[in-house]
């Protein structure tokens, strides 16, 4: 079960139908029936766009995005799918913060889905810094099917990696 390091900490029942998966070759299969369809969000302008909008309609009274981008270099180096940084500098007698989120690259190739997802995670640290229960409730009210969007993003990547291993060997 090594392929399925993006699975720790599920139960042994939840990986073995995930492993019986992998073995029947059905898996790419499955994630393609469920999330059929693509985005037309290739930009970062069209990423920052998309992210305030959905801003805008859940949080907006949270601090003001100087910037979101996609980052094709992120998971390879910080091995994060997305992430929210906060800068603040001394201006005069002022402090001035700057809020960025970047998105994986992956996700301009991903379901519209897995993109939705990812930018509600980075947005619910707009309002909550921890991976907490307040934290997990925000992204729910962002995105109701939040929990199982991010498990299927998992065997989504599994895939990834599988097809990756295929094409090298």
């Amino acid at each position: 079960m090594k392929s399925l390091k993006y699975l720790v900490g599920y139960p042994a029942e939840t990986l073995q139908q995930v492993q019986a998966l992998i073995d029947a070759g059905r898996l790419g299969e499955l994630l393609a029936r469920r999330y059929p369809l693509g985005h037309e969000v290739r930009s970062d302008k069209a990423l920052f766009d998309y992210t305030q909008d959905l801003k805008l309609r859940y949080l907006r009274n949270a601090e003001p995005l100087n910037k979101v981008c996609f980052d094709a270099k992120l998971k390879v180096i910080q091995h994060a799918l997305g992430t929210h940084t906060r800068a603040s500098r001394v201006q005069g007698n002022k402090l001035k913060a700057k809020r960025e989120i970047r998105i994986a690259g992956l996700f301009k190739e991903a379901p519209a889905e897995f993109l939705k997802m990812i930018v509600v995670h980075e947005l619910a640290h707009l309002k909550e810094l921890d991976h907490n229960k307040a934290f997990y409730q925000l992204c729910q009210h962002m995105e109701p099917s939040y929990g199982q969007l991010e498990f299927d993003l998992r065997l989504y990547l599994t895939q990834q990696d599988i097809a990756a291993a295929q094409e090298q060997a």
